[in-house]
């Protein structure tokens, strides 16, 4: 009979097995919207730039220029698994920023109405790239290749 510790640690390696997939999961999907909403930006820039006045975000322009440039090259970084967690840093920051202008209700009622929190759209994002900053890209990315060839050349010395 398998005790409940040989069964758990059972469970904890098919559970570690799936971290990869699904971080790869994540980065295409998050990495992809990104990349779309970014690029989005760059053909729209007149609506953005109008948007980030009606929040009164300083600088609309340069704002939204930079916001359009961190997401699609942020995106394109996380759904490639290129640089991954750097590329997450400034994704992190526009999100905030996100919560801090258009959401700021929704930030406000956090405690009473944390639903409101979490069904904005800036929070999956922002999820998605603290998970990503948090564990990496996974096994399956780009970083992991130049990783393994970097530490495999360091081994060798």
């Amino acid at each position: 009979m398998i005790s409940f510790r040989e069964m758990y640690s059972k469970i904890a390696v098919f559970g570690n097995r799936l971290q990869s997939p699904l971080l790869l999961l994540i980065r295409l999907y998050w990495g992809g919207s990104f990349f779309l909403t970014g690029f989005g930006k760059f053909t729209h820039m007149g609506n953005v730039v109008t948007y980030f006045q009606s929040l009164g975000i300083p600088f609309a322009h340069f704002s939204a220029f930079l916001t359009a440039l961190v997401e699609t090259v942020g995106g394109a970084c996380l759904f490639l698994g290129l640089f991954s967690r750097l590329a997450s840093i400034p994704l992190i920051c526009v999100m905030i920023v996100a919560f801090a202008t258009a959401e700021s209700a929704a930030v406000r009622m956090i405690l009473s109405n944390s639903q409101n929190f979490i069904h904005s759209t800036p929070f999956s994002f922002l999820f998605a790239s603290l998970l990503v900053f948090v564990f990496g890209p996974g096994r399956i990315s780009i970083d992991s290749r130049l990783l393994d060839k970097k530490q495999s050349r360091f081994n060798r010395q």
